[in-house]
C-alpha cells in the first residue's frame, strides 16, 4: 500500500483524512451499495466508473439520494463513465491525461471515446479544455447534462461548452 493508510470504510477515511470525493470501482453488484456509503460519510462528490449496474440498483441509489436536502447532496458522476479531469490540476478517472491541453473549453458527453476524441482534436488544433465530464453512458445516471451545464455556467474558467451524446442514447 505504499506507506499511505488503508480504510474498511468511507466513513473511516473521511473521519481521518476529511475526503470530500470518492471514486468507485467495484463490480456491479456492489457498486449501489459502495455509491451510497460514500453519501453516508458525507462525500461531496463521487465518480462511478462501474459498468453494468442493473437499473434497479440505481433506481434505489436515485431513491436514497433523497433523503438529503439538495444543497447537502452528494454529486454523483456516472456510473459507465470516464469521470472528470480539470487539465493540469486534477483528475479523477480512467481519462488519458495527456490528450487534455489546459483551456477554456468545457465538454461533457456520455460516451468516454468520443470525449477523448474531442479533447485531441481540440488540443490538435490548440483548443485547451477547462473541465470535462464524462456523465457516463447508462440510462440512470447521477447527473445530467443540464446538471453539468449548470455548473460550467457558473464557471469563470468555462467560456463556452462542447456536448457530446452516445450512439444510440
Amino acid at each position: 500500500h505504499l506507506g499511505l493508510p488503508v480504510f474498511n470504510t468511507v466513513k473511516g477515511a473521511v473521519r481521518e483524512t476529511r475526503a470530500e470525493a470518492s471514486i468507485v470501482f467495484v463490480p456491479p453488484p456492489f457498486a449501489a451499495d459502495s455509491i451510497m456509503e460514500a453519501a453516508d460519510a458525507g462525500i461531496k462528490l463521487c465518480v462511478c466508473i462501474t459498468d453494468g449496474i442493473p437499473s434497479q440498483d440505481m433506481m434505489q441509489v436515485k431513491r436514497y439520494m433523497r433523503r438529503y436536502r439538495f444543497e447537502d447532496r452528494m454529486r454523483l458522476i456516472g456510473p459507465n463513465c470516464a469521470g472528470v479531469i480539470t487539465p493540469g490540476q486534477a483528475l479523477m478517472g480512467i481519462m488519458p491525461g495527456s490528450i487534455y491541453l489546459p483551456g477554456r473549453v468545457g465538454i461533457v458527453g456520455r460516451s468516454g471515446t468520443l470525449g477523448y476524441e474531442a479533447a485531441s482534436q481540440m488540443k490538435a488544433l490548440g483548443i485547451g479544455v477547462s473541465t470535462s465530464v464524462g456523465i457516463g453512458g447508462d440510462p440512470i445516471n447521477g447527473s445530467s447534462f443540464k446538471d453539468i451545464l449548470e455548473l460550467f455556467e457558473q464557471d469563470d474558467d468555462t467560456d463556452a461548452v462542447v456536448m457530446i451524446g452516445e450512439i444510440g442514447g
